[in-house]
């Protein structure tokens, strides 16, 4: 069993997601952000603040 530092799967979570625009620019950005919470277990917190973080970079 590992220890990841606080913060670290919101960081995985956002390269990963960033990843996937890079190579399936269709894809939609909340679909993303679904399948990374679910993916790297995000909570509430994270997942608000990785939304908010990627629907202000796409503007």
């Amino acid at each position: 069993m590992t220890v990841q530092p606080k913060g670290e799967n919101l960081r995985k979570a956002v390269k990963w997601v960033l990843d996937k625009r890079k190579y399936e620019q269709e894809k939609n950005v909340k679909k993303l952000i679904e399948a990374a919470c679910l993916k790297f277990n995000l909570s509430p917190k994270d997942a608000e603040f990785l939304a908010h973080k990627l629907f202000a970079t796409e503007e």
